[in-house]
């Protein structure tokens, strides 16, 4: 019999009341006196590009029979608050209050498959498909009381789920009007939507209510989620990926560990399965020290992991030639720098987690992935199963922007739950997995040359840019996954992923006449994929820091230097923001006042940040004081989500910067936890100060990843101000201040 938490959706909206996860965070908010009929504008624009697949109304939200709405999203909960803007995006169209409208968030066969959450997409992709959708489905109800109650359009106001008549006062319930059905019109430009001027809640700032749970630390993350009767697990990791199983001795665990349920080994991949947690870890403590492996050289030595990427690259790729870039460069006076990132973590806070149950018919998974339908079709590929026997429920983590360790943590759970069926198994992570195994942002290196024109102007610029792959996510080959890597019969990546993240942001957005890009791509040591911003945070550290170097050698004012190369006037406008924000500041000894700018993807979002340090004169240790951001993204949806994200951005964006760097030896990954692998720690966080440039009449444009970029940059500028030292190695610590010559 199929686990009743399976099902079609219609069957899903009758039956509401079944074990699932979910968290109501929003409250109820005043209503409008006077409710009128809100005027409206036709959206002549394209639709997002996932409606083209899920092009029907109800595939967005559906109306319940209390007449409330339940509205569905592709996207997951990732810290972003996707869920608040959604809400009001379709309590705006609707005009409804916001407690009558309730978002269900990213469950394979219930939501629209919206591939992964990632890239600042969230709002552009899913928030205005619901807009959409939801516009249309208030004219179709529209359309209907018409004809039911006699009455005109024009005399027509939809308040709260009541249609009502302004002639006779005659009204209906718009779960009334639909008995039981639902809006499949198909969702076609034009579309009429709210005009601006009457927005209630889009460009407000809603609270996210998730907040107050996870300080009072009530259950909100994946690792929160119990079951009745549920199990718990733990996987011995290999020394390396490269290494083998050579035996194991495992006759007395069950002596020596009590409410051992099952060990589980498949080629490289050693599970155990017990009934309380920590029997579990002491079973895999165990499991460790009765196990041999190989293990092999797999690492360079790390003080060489610079040659060593150059030596291992394939031949450059031009991504980009306008004008006559190199000829230009060797008849001027050509200033060159180079600079590195290396390899950084998501370090996220909850190590990997995920809940399986097997009912022997459907494989159902709990997971914080960020793409539940990508990796169905993983689990499909590597379990041999049918994708539509396979049913994820995302649940939120606390985890990090990117593609860090949930998935493999679901391929775990999933695999163990098919060896002990009819039981929930919760699989976690230990910190040193966590630490060793995900897959890391990709180190960079980043050389550029530019030369100078008779007016201090750059009239030629090239770019050359090493970098791994930044996408390894889950899809249909079973390799995405380190489980399945690890199985007697194994599954290896069958493509590098998407390697074009790494030269993202590569090219300058200034007007240079001749530019040019290109890309070295290595297939590195250490396991990679997509993390927050990809190759634009260290492609931007590199650019802004050497625009601050050019400024110099032209003799001009660093943001005015900026300005003149810029032809964009969105652009400028927030590099002026951020200027008059901190033109009352004055800096002290041993201070420095640094600045940066990048628009994201050079097509997203725009940002510029300024930021203020001190830099100790005798140990070179720094302390930021305050940073600012001014941040532009168009029309903006949720004012407080807006705000939330570009102040996590920048102070993630300074940790990498100041801080993190993953360490190995030949042998094995050396950073395993937090003393190894050091983050910024509460009480070394500024004041974070940000500005947002409302334009209501221009396209939403994504908010996650546009301020970190530019932050590393102006730490950097701001640690060369005060401390006269340029750094062009990232983290920038207090070794290298004090050895810079």
């Amino acid at each position: 019999m199929t686990n009743p938490a399976f099902q079609s959706r219609r069957k899903f909206l009758q039956n509401i009341g079944y074990i699932s996860v979910g968290f109501s965070f929003f409250p109820g908010c005043a209503a409008e006196s006077d409710p009128v009929m809100a005027s409206r504008i036709d959206y002549l624009g394209d639709l997002p590009r996932v409606m083209e697949r899920a092009h029907q109304v109800n595939a967005w939200l559906q109306v319940l029979a209390d007449g409330r709405v339940k509205v569905y999203s592709g996207k997951v909960e990732l810290g972003q608050g996707i869920r608040v803007a959604i809400q009001a995006v379709a309590a705006e169209e609707l005009d409804m209050d916001l407690d009558r409208v309730a978002v269900h968030l990213a469950e394979t066969g219930v939501t629209p498959n919206e591939g992964y959450t990632a890239g600042s997409g969230s709002i552009k992709s899913s928030a205005m498909s619901v807009r959409y959708a939801a516009a249309t489905a208030r004219s179709e109800l529209l359309k209907l009381a018409s004809a039911r109650l006699e009455a005109p359009l024009e005399n027509l106001t939809l308040y709260n789920g009541t249609i009502r008549s302004t002639v006779d006062d005659k009204s209906i319930e718009i779960q009334n009007l639909l008995q039981g059905k639902q809006i499949e019109t198909t969702v076609t430009t034009p579309v009429p939507i709210k005009a601006k001027d009457q927005h209630k809640y889009v460009g407000k700032a809603i609270p996210r209510q998730d907040i107050h749970k996870m300080v009072a630390g009530e259950p909100v993350y994946i690792q929160d989620l119990r079951f009745p009767g549920m199990v718990h697990a733990r996987i011995v990791r290999p020394p390396n990926h490269r290494s083998e199983l050579v035996s194991l001795d495992d006759a007395r665990l069950k002596q020596q560990v009590p409410g051992i349920i099952k060990t589980v080994v498949n080629g490289n991949f050693l599970g155990v399965m017990a009934q309380r947690e920590y029997q579990a870890v002491k079973a895999e403590r165990y499991l460790r020290e009765h196990s041999q492996w190989t293990t092999p050289q797999t690492f360079p030595a790390m003080e060489n992991l610079y040659d060593h990427i150059r030596d291992i690259a394939d031949a450059p790729e031009n991504i980009r030639d306008d004008g006559e870039a190199a000829a230009t460069l060797e008849k001027g006076n050509t200033l060159k720098s180079t600079y590195t990132k290396p390899y950084i973590k998501h370090g996220s806070l909850g190590p990997g987690c995920a809940v399986a149950l097997y009912d022997r018919e459907v494989l159902h998974v709990w997971s914080n992935s960020q793409g539940i339908y990508p990796l169905r079709e993983a689990l499909a590929a590597m379990l041999s199963m049918e994708p539509d026997n396979i049913h994820i429920v995302s649940v939120p983590g606390p985890g990090c922007y990117g593609h860090s360790t949930p998935d493999d943590a679901a391929a775990d759970a999933a695999l163990l739950a098919l060896e002990y069926p009819g039981k929930h198994i919760r699989l976690q992570w230990s910190r040193d997995d966590e630490n060793s195994w995900e897959p890391y942002g990709s180190a960079i290196i980043a050389d550029l040359a530019a030369s100078l024109d008779e007016n201090g102007k750059i009239e030629a610029w090239i770019s050359d840019i090493w970098t791994d792959s930044h996408s390894t996510r889950p899809n249909k080959d079973a390799g995405t996954l380190l489980t399945a890597r690890q199985l007697e019969n194994p599954s290896q990546m069958q493509s590098p992923g998407y390697r074009g993240g790494g030269h993202r942001n590569g090219d300058p957005y200034y007007a240079i006449p001749n530019l040019q890009l290109n890309a070295h791509y290595f297939d590195g040591p250490l396991r990679v994929s997509s993390l927050r911003s990809l190759g634009a945070f260290a492609n931007i550290f590199a650019i802004e820091s050497f625009m601050d170097e050019l400024a110099e050698v032209a003799g001009k004012d660093p943001l005015d230097f900026r300005i003149e190369h810029l032809d964009d006037q969105r652009a400028i406008a927030v590099i002026q923001k951020v200027k008059a924000m901190t033109a009352a500041e004055t800096v002290g000894a041993g201070e420095g006042l640094g600045y940066a700018f990048s628009r994201y993807k050079n097509y997203d979002g725009y940002a510029a940040v300024a930021v203020r340090l001190k830099v100790d004169a005798a140990s070179g240790g720094v302390s930021l004081i305050k940073m600012w951001a001014a941040v532009d993204h168009g029309e903006v949806i949720n004012l407080d989500g807006l705000k939330n994200q570009t102040e996590g951005g920048m102070i993630q964006a300074a940790s990498w910067a100041l801080h993190e760097q993953v360490t190995f030896d030949q042998e094995k990954i050396t950073s395993t936890d937090w003393s190894k692998y050091p983050i910024m720690r509460f009480n070394d966080i500024p004041e974070v100060e940000v500005a947002v440039i409302d334009r209501p009449l221009e396209p939403v444009l994504g908010g996650g990843e546009t301020a970190g970029p530019p932050t590393g940059a102006a730490i950097a500028n701001a640690v060369y101000r005060a401390s006269g030292k340029r750094i062009y190695d990232l983290p920038i610590t207090l070794e290298k201040i004090s050895n810079q010559q």
